[in-house]
């Protein structure tokens, strides 16, 4: 469904990007009620009211992520979908980058190695551009943003997504108001079914994303990572077999490095799981084995013990007895 997004952005046209994220907020938040009221979570709120520090990283996440929601609408209805999909090609690599510079986080050898061939990456679309590739960094950089500040906040999937969406309902709400009352609004004038799509951005923005909440507790993290490139694959093929977006020389040559960055860092990402396991595996081995060897050692003391043993001492608590 993420992958096949760009699909949708077109269908909402004439409205501007700055309008369909608008509709894209206000009815998030329609969508997210109603989930909320299906599967009844509403504890979480009253605890998330008593935690300010909390509530701030929610309006910083809900801010950067409109940025990128923002900049996505509009690149896909501009014909920059091939560079939006660089965007979230290089977001593993970014959030890495990230990882190393703000949270001092200790990267193995392959990881700088991914990380240094996609710096060429960038280096060599720039050139092929004539500039640096600001729509793919900044989408880079909005959604690893996101990223980190959703992982101090530590909130669920949908509560995450309701709470962000009712910080920004307000403005959005005002905004839509504001562009009614200006006569400049596109809901309602070009017809209901526009308004219908329009309303279904809710909708486009709920469903992938509870079903990536669903999947996240049910699928390895290694299968997790690795199937979330398919959304950046599927709008590069819609981007040039679709979209007919030129891609000449050089720009293929950026995005080769892109991939054998991210070839060289799910390759990592493997061996270093696979090595986890195996380590794991071998400890509850030796575990078990220590645990039967216990068991023997336990009864074959049991058996050292002979009846004439047991006798004698038998005795000897008798006469003892008797003596007293």
């Amino acid at each position: 469904m993420w992958g096949l997004v760009p699909l949708f952005w077109p269908l909402l046209k004439p409205s501007a990007a700055v309008e369909i994220l608008a509709h894209r907020m206000v009815w998030s938040v329609v969508v997210v009620a109603v989930a909320l009221l299906v599967v009844r979570r509403w504890a979480w709120v009253r605890e998330l009211l008593g935690q300010p520090r909390r509530l701030g990283l929610l309006v910083i996440a809900a801010t950067v992520i409109s940025v990128n929601w923002g900049l996505y609408i509009w690149s896909v209805n501009s014909g920059h979908v091939v560079e939006a999909s660089l965007g979230y090609f290089i977001n593993p690599l970014v959030t890495i980058a990230m990882g190393v510079l703000l949270l001092k986080e200790r990267l193995r050898p392959a990881q700088w190695a991914a990380v240094g061939v996609g710096l060429a990456a960038v280096l060599v679309l720039a050139i092929g551009y004539g500039q640096p590739p600001w729509i793919s960094l900044t989408l880079a950089f909005s959604f690893a943003t996101y990223g980190l500040v959703k992982k101090k906040v530590n909130l669920g999937g949908l509560e995450s997504l309701a709470a962000e969406t009712v910080i920004l309902f307000v403005p959005a709400l005002g905004y839509l108001l504001w562009l009614g009352a200006s006569g400049d609004a596109t809901f309602g004038p070009q017809g209901a079914g526009h308004a219908a799509l329009l309303a279904a951005t809710g909708v486009v923005t709920a469903v992938p994303l509870v079903c990536f909440g669903a999947a996240a507790i049910r699928v390895p993290l290694s299968t997790l990572g690795l199937l979330q490139y398919l959304a950046p694959v599927f709008q590069f093929l819609l981007g040039i077999l679709y979209f007919h977006e030129a891609m000449p020389a050089e720009r293929w040559a950026g995005f080769a490095l892109v991939w054998a960055a991210l070839t060289i860092l799910t390759w990592d990402a493997l061996r270093t799981a696979r090595r986890t396991r195996g380590k794991a595996e071998a400890l509850r081995r030796a575990g078990a084995k220590a645990e039967a060897q216990a068991e023997a050692e336990a009864q074959a003391a049991i058996r050292a013990q002979s009846p004439d043993g047991v006798k004698t001492v038998g005795r000897a608590e008798s006469s003892t007895s008797s003596g007293d």
